[in-house]
C-alpha cells in the first residue's frame, strides 16, 4: 500500500497513457477493419468492371463514393488520434502540475 502511494506520481500518468494506448489500438483495429472490407469492395468492382458485369459509368460512380468513404475513415482516424494525444498531453501536464 505504502509502495503503491510512493508511486502514484510516477505510476498514475503511465497508467493514463498505457489505457490511452490500448484505447487507439482498439479503435484502430476497428478502423483497419472497416477499411480493409472498403478495399475489398473496391477489388471486387473493379474486377466487376473488368469482365463486363457493370458499365464504366457505374463503375466510375460505385469508385467514387467507395474512395470517398475510405478517405472519410482516415481522415476521422486522424482526427481522432490528434484529439486522444492532446487528451493524454493534458493529463500528463495536469498530473505534473498537481504533483509540484
Amino acid at each position: 500500500m505504502l509502495t503503491q502511494l510512493l508511486l502514484l506520481p510516477i505510476m498514475g500518468p503511465l497508467n493514463g497513457v498505457v489505457w490511452i494506448a490500448e484505447q487507439i489500438q482498439e479503435r484502430t483495429n476497428t478502423e483497419f477493419d472497416a477499411q480493409e472490407n472498403l478495399h475489398k469492395q473496391l477489388l471486387s468492382l473493379q474486377l466487376s468492371f473488368d469482365i463486363g458485369e457493370i458499365s464504366e459509368e457505374d463503375f466510375e460512380i460505385q469508385e467514387e463514393e467507395i474512395l470517398l468513404k475510405i478517405q472519410a475513415l482516415e481522415e476521422e482516424a486522424r482526427l481522432e488520434l490528434e484529439a486522444e494525444q492532446e487528451e493524454a498531453r493534458l493529463e500528463l501536464e495536469a498530473e505534473i502540475y498537481t504533483n509540484n
